[in-house]
């Protein structure tokens, strides 16, 4: 009996793995003014029921929060991911700090990330589109980026 249900269980499990788990990412613009950095990187969570977030070594500079997003499964082994961060601008004099203006909203910015997983569900490979947006809601530039994400383990 018990056989038979492991057997079940293995029958109905993923034929592929997924996106769901930790991983970090490295991450190179081919255009727009992160083009020139070469140690960006990203930590990203990509939730169970299609929800992520992305943090990066760069969050604190200037500070912004982590992104938030949404992810799917386009194809075998194919993803989409679609997520968005806040920007912000400094205060225009030291004093603001003191009177409780500080860092100021600047716009935001929407990655869509399309990413192919390796078959082993270790590694992927993806492009990324970022679109900046001002504080209106008006689209300025967009940057190309290549990244190579790997599952975080202990």
């Amino acid at each position: 009996m018990l056989s038979f249900a492991l057997l079940a269980i293995v029958a109905v499990g993923p034929n592929s793995p997924d996106l769901t788990g930790a991983w970090t990412a490295k991450v190179q613009f081919t255009t727009g003014a992160f083009a020139t950095t070469k140690d960006l990187e990203f930590l990203l969570v990509f939730n169970q029921g299609g929800t992520m977030t992305e943090s990066s070594n760069y969050d604190a500079a200037p500070p912004v929060p982590p992104a938030y997003g949404i992810w799917r499964k386009t194809a075998k082994n194919q993803y989409q991911a679609k997520y968005v961060f806040y920007m912000t601008k400094p205060p225009a004099k030291f004093e603001e700090i003191s009177s409780g203006a500080g860092w100021m909203p600047a716009g935001r910015g929407e990655l869509l990330e399309k990413i192919s997983l390796a078959s082993d569900g270790k590694t992927y490979r993806s492009t990324m589109t970022l679109k900046m947006f001002d504080q209106k809601g008006k689209q300025g530039e967009t940057w190309k980026a290549n990244c190579r994400g790997v599952r975080m383990r202990f």
